[in-house]
């Protein structure tokens, strides 16, 4: 059997059912019931330096 043709073959069949595998696991992994907690502290990245610019020194004079 050609390279070729083996790989496509392989491609086509066990490659597709692993990434529906690992698709089906991404997403139960991402909507999980304690992955709440988790998402919500990644989105307020954004907001954790609210009250004053990142590295601006704070009211005590240090960084």
């Amino acid at each position: 059997m050609e390279t070729y043709t083996l790989l496509r073959a392989f491609a086509d069949s066990w490659m597709l059912v692993a990434m529906v595998l690992l698709f089906a696991v991404v997403v139960v992994r991402a909507f999980r019931p304690g992955s709440r907690a988790a998402y919500a502290d990644s989105a307020a990245i954004v907001l954790r330096n609210d009250d004053r610019p990142a590295g601006a020194p704070s009211e005590e004079g240090r960084p």
